[in-house]
């Protein structure tokens, strides 16, 4: 099968059904839009049940989808096909029937017992972009867009008609235990290393030495000789994950994908930009205030993040990426020409904060850019997106809250002249944090854990970039480098819980807010 037209089909002349068992993702996903206009063009009824099963999502979405009935063998959902042509008949049609959320395996092997002639069928109404599950919302297309790729493209000022002029995918190294740390000086012996490695070879090698980690892109630089000298300015502050900031060699060689973080973040420039996750999102929607290029997988390792930026940077030059056609749609729509692009870029990031907004649009996220509506009081967003600005990139300087911290001697350890065993586990009921078998936090407000990016909390976050992690990397094994210990960084690792706890529980007073805001 394919994305087009399917097999099979070619042999049903008039009348015939095409059954069978695939993915499910042919039901949902966008990038399967193509193939559903096909059949819909094909064929007059689809008769299909939806088994779910898919263990690509995560978090809570990945409970729902439940086992997958084929034992969890296989990692996509999976759906039942079966696909009418009629002769003399116009249109198309889909009758639907689903399993419940959270199935097992052994549910769904008793849900399919029941024919189709004896069971209630859902009628779905593809729309005209050939949606047939979670349709998006009508009224998502009256709003304004952030960005778009012709707004991107045109050279034209009076052209644009976006929000922002720029956006970029965060960036993709291929390569992040080589070109990220959290050490400068760590990460200055890494690339040197890594440039010595790549300048031993010649460009019409026809195999490729372990001394460094390889990539098809680095293999075709390689080909065309590219070269690049080490150089410190190219050592940069990055948004690695979500409060996790790392040291980040900026390189046009060694980096897989940079997209335009040398138009966004060049690394003489200063600028502050959103990451959000990027249409397609399988995790929990997230969006988070960056003075960094952010990484490609910033908030889940399943999701990509694109980034819109307050600023960009042309021959050295700094310009407005808040456009002017932007800021003439905000002023006349409100009748306010004192709006500022500095207000326009804290109104979308409290717009993209908001809940009702993530709830009710969430299909539309999923397909497309955000697009950001005129709410009633523009002041007031404004004011909560500046305060939300604030807190997330400032969270360094924010009050560190009053946990209790409790300490108790891991004697066993200790004889063995051995450190505490790393533990970093949180328990949300309890309100603590175990750090490791000697250090426990504990007084965590419940309200704290609601601030989620993606599907981890923000004191989540900080536990899991904090994790002792062996490198896979047989070629940096080699350097033999001090590996990353969490008891050198642990007193660190308390404070910036402290201050995240302030962050976190500040944020969800602001969105708790929107809650009750009116929007029209």
């Amino acid at each position: 099968m394919n994305y087009g037209r399917l097999e099979g089909h070619s042999r049903i002349e008039d009348d015939g059904i095409l059954a069978f068992v695939s993915n499910s993702s042919f039901l949902h996903k966008n990038s399967f839009d193509g193939f559903r206009a096909v059949q819909e063009a094909d064929f007059n009824e689809l008769w299909v049940l939806d088994l779910k099963g898919d263990a690509r999502t995560s978090g809570e979405d990945r409970r729902r989808q439940g086992g997958n009935i084929f034992g969890d063998q296989i990692k996509v959902g999976i759906a039942i096909y079966c696909f009418v042509k009629k002769k003399g008949s116009k249109g198309f049609k889909i009758f639907y029937d689903a399993v419940r959320d959270y199935a097992k395996a052994d549910e769904k092997m008793e849900f399919i017992q029941a024919p189709l002639s004896t069971r209630t069928m859902q009628e779905l109404r593809p729309d005209a972009r050939h949606n047939w599950l979670n349709l998006p919302s009508a009224e998502f297309e009256q709003f304004i867009p952030i960005a778009t790729k012709e707004t991107k493209a045109t050279k034209i000022e009076g052209q644009e008609r976006a929000i922002f002029k720029l956006f970029s995918l965060g960036i993709s190294t291929n390569r992040d235990e080589w070109l990220y740390d959290r050490d400068q000086k760590v990460l200055t012996k890494k690339v040197r290393q890594l440039i010595g490695a790549y300048d031993a070879i010649p460009p019409t090698t026809k195999t490729y030495p372990d001394t460094l980690k390889w990539s098809r892109n680095l293999k075709r630089r390689l080909a065309r000789n590219e070269r690049e000298p080490f150089s410190a300015k190219r050592i940069v502050q990055a948004s690695y994950r979500p409060y996790s900031p790392r040291w980040l060699y900026q390189s046009d060689v060694f980096t897989d994908e940079l997209g335009l973080a040398d138009e966004l973040f060049p690394p003489t420039g200063k600028n502050v930009g959103i990451s959000f996750s990027a249409p397609g999102f399988r995790t929990n929607y997230c969006a988070l205030a960056v003075e960094g290029v952010a990484d490609l997988h910033f908030g889940a390792a399943v999701d990509g993040y694109q980034q819109v930026t307050r600023y960009r940077f042309e021959g050295g030059k700094r310009l407005d990426n808040v456009t002017d056609w932007a800021l003439s749609q905000f002023r006349t729509h409100y009748g306010d020409n004192g709006i500022t692009k500095d207000n326009i870029f804290a109104y979308v990031y409290a717009v993209l904060h908001d809940p009702k907004y993530h709830q009710t649009f969430t299909s539309n996220l999923k397909r497309e850019f955000p697009r950001v509506p005129f709410h009633r009081d523009f002041k007031r967003w404004c004011t909560w997106g500046k305060s939300l600005l604030d807190l997330h990139l400032g969270y360094l300087s924010a009050k560190p809250y009053a946990l209790k911290r409790t300490d108790v001697s891991d004697a066993k350890a200790r004889s063995a002249a051995q450190k505490p065993r790393v533990i970093l586990r949180a328990d949300e009921r309890a309100g603590t944090i175990v750090l490791d078998t000697e250090t426990q936090l504990s007084g965590i407000p419940g309200e704290a854990w609601e601030y989620k990016l993606g599907n981890r909390s923000a004191l989540e976050w900080v536990l899991d970039q904090h994790k002792e992690r062996q490198t896979k990397d047989v070629s940096l094994r080699r350097l033999k480098l001090a590996p990353y210990s969490f008891s050198d960084h642990k007193e660190g690792v308390i404070d910036l819980l402290k201050r995240v706890t302030t962050v976190s529980l500040n944020t969800v007073e602001i969105v708790d807010a929107m809650k009750k805001e009116p929007r029209a």
